[in-house]
């Protein structure tokens, strides 16, 4: 059963990559330009997010990543074509702009960590209902596009 949803994940991470920013900065720079590709990135992962909500809307299926039961279609276009999670990939690539604002290579640690959490608590437990649901449909799905990028 999914209980947490991923922005709470999201939000742990960047949570976790503040601490090491603070107590166990690494290679950090005074330099601007990480601020700046960090805030990019940071608007960039928010821009796939949105878009990815978008076509699920355009779809009429589900959002809710704590109910994935309730999904009536399966979204294969646009974003969906390159990746089957493009919603947590546009959190992950927020998280990584945010290790460019920090100026600081320490808080890059949680994004495999983040990326791990995701899949063993999220869209694993997805995947598992979706092809009961959708059977050989999302199973060729799965085959065809990759989990994450």
């Amino acid at each position: 059963m999914i209980r947490i949803p991923p922005p709470v994940y999201a939000l742990v991470a960047a949570a976790c990559m503040y601490l090491l920013y603070r107590h166990l900065p690494l290679a950090s720079t005074d330099a601007l330009w990480p601020r700046y590709t960090g805030f990019a990135l940071i608007a960039a992962g928010i821009a796939t997010d949105l878009l990815a909500v978008w076509q699920f809307h355009q779809h009429r299926t589900t959002i809710n990543p704590l109910a994935p039961e309730r999904t009536t279609a399966i979204v294969t276009g646009g974003l969906y074509r390159l990746s089957r999670n493009p919603m947590y990939t546009g959190l992950l690539i927020a998280l990584t702009g945010i290790v460019f604002v920090f100026r600081s290579l320490s808080p890059i640690i949680v994004l495999p960590a983040f990326m791990w959490v995701v899949t063993q608590f999220q869209i694993k437990a997805e995947e598992r209902i979706l092809l009961e649901k959708f059977g050989e449909e999302f199973h060729q799905y799965l085959l065809s596009v990759p989990r994450w990028f």
